[in-house]
């Protein structure tokens, strides 16, 4: 059995190279939704306008949008941040290849 059948989310170690900037996935993934939670905090003003949502809801909402959008990024931020030291370690100890001597 290898690593990739134990743990799928260390199943990209084998590829990962400590000069790739790419991020993971994950962080895409995160980062969409950030973007997604910034689009709805500036669909507010519309739905005041069309009447489906009060201002106070509003205020409530683009409170809770603005938090969520934040700690995606700071989360998307992390997990990248955790692969490119991931990689890093990995080539200092000649595990990049996937060919461990450790």
């Amino acid at each position: 059995m290898t690593i990739q059948d134990h743990n799928p989310d260390r199943a990209d170690l084998a590829d990962l190279h400590p000069t790739d900037s790419r991020p993971p996935r994950r962080s895409k993934i995160a980062a969409a939704l950030a973007a997604l939670a910034c689009a709805a905090c500036c669909a507010l003003p519309v739905l005041i306008t069309g009447g489906l949502l009060t201002a106070t809801g509003a205020a409530l909402t683009e409170n809770i949008l603005l938090a969520t959008a934040g700690l995606l990024i700071a989360a998307a931020t992390g997990m990248w941040w955790l692969k490119r030291r991931t990689a890093a370690k990995l080539a200092d100890s000649g595990c990049a290849s996937g060919n461990c001597s450790c």
